[in-house]
């Protein structure tokens, strides 16, 4: 699975005492967190797991965290963001670095490059397990990824249909891993690109991508008769769901920028240049609020989709409409 999962350097073992998992892509470090978290439960199953920010990481707080228990517990320490911690905290992270607890694994998030980098030299030093789990910026990258992962859940998917999957989704790695998965547990068989076109593109009406463009240009009756004649004719919702946040994401990360030529922003944003230009077009009416409003909106439905409610089609409808409603947000500020 190593297209799939962060890629490990020196010690391999996620129960070592300190993890040091090095990168910008969220899913990768998200993984490498699962990993470790997963080996301490399998060693013990009552393994106490604490996530914190730098913000929640206080002077003092590391201490009394890895401090000895009565009861020996296994305890799982995760520090995100590491690169943001105050030079206090810092000193508290590096200390412990010299002599970290036994039954107690210390997991560091920590971005790279310049900002922080006296406790990344530090943990190196110090002989952290390193996971590297760097932004997947060439196609190549990503195509890998999208193999491995069909790899990974025992499937077999041609060349074309993984080609295919990362045309219709897009770069995020998170949205592809969901899809993949998606189309493993439905599908039979070997998964070629008529596979995928059947799930990604097909009719237009039909397309969930279709909800989507329709909702973030606040059209809502347009998107919910979409929405309804893809459902009704057997898409997915989780594959609406995922269309409807990727729709929304790439709004977000275009308004978080200024300015800027289609091919150097696809390149920073990880976003095919054709699609700036689309976005670029669907975000007039967003404001930052309505993109939050949207986000929640979505995170919603995705729980309802998945078994959170007893109405798939109605947590889908009221998602579209708040989306469609966010989408005029900013003529309403």
């Amino acid at each position: 699975m190593l297209d799939a999962m962060p890629r490990k350097t020196a010690n391999d073992d996620p129960l070592a005492p300190v993890t040091l998992a090095v990168g910008q892509e969220e899913l990768l470090l998200d993984r490498a967190v699962q990993e470790v978290v997963a080996a301490a439960k399998a060693a013990d199953a009552g393994t106490d797991v604490r996530d914190l920010t730098p913000e929640q990481l206080r002077p003092g707080t590391l201490a009394e965290l890895t401090s000895p228990s009565l009861f020996a517990e296994r305890k799982v320490v995760v520090v995100r963001n590491a690169q943001d911690l105050p030079a206090d905290t810092v000193k508290d992270v590096k200390a412990y670095l010299a002599a970290p607890a036994e039954e107690i694994t210390l997991v560091l998030l920590h971005a790279g490059g310049a900002k922080g980098k006296g406790l990344l030299d530090a943990a190196r030093k110090a002989g952290a397990r390193e996971v590297a789990c760097p932004k997947m910026t060439k196609p190549a990258d990503r195509l890998a990824f999208v193999r491995g992962e069909f790899r990974s859940l025992g499937r077999t998917a041609t060349s074309e249909a993984c080609q295919a999957l990362l045309d219709a989704i897009g770069s995020d790695l998170r949205e592809l891993a969901s899809a993949v998965a998606q189309l493993v547990a439905d599908v039979d068989g070997t998964i070629d690109e008529a596979v995928v076109g059947r799930y990604y593109t097909g009719r237009a009406e039909a397309s969930s991508f279709t909800v989507a463009d329709r909702a973030v240009e606040g059209k809502a009756a347009e998107a919910l008769e979409a929405l309804r004649w893809s459902l009704a004719t057997g898409v997915a919702p989780v594959m609406i769901t995922s269309a409807l946040a990727q729709g929304v994401r790439g709004i977000g990360k275009l308004m978080s920028v200024r300015g800027g030529r289609p091919a150097d922003l696809a390149r920073e944003l990880g976003m095919p240049p054709w699609k700036i230009d689309r976005v670029r077009q669907q975000m007039r009416g967003w404001s930052p609020d309505g993109v939050a409003v949207a986000l929640r909106a979505i995170a919603e439905a995705d729980a309802g989709v998945k078994g959170g409610g007893d109405d798939p089609e109605y947590a889908l409808e009221q998602a579209v409409v708040t989306i469609a409603r966010a989408a005029r947000s900013r003529g309403r500020a």
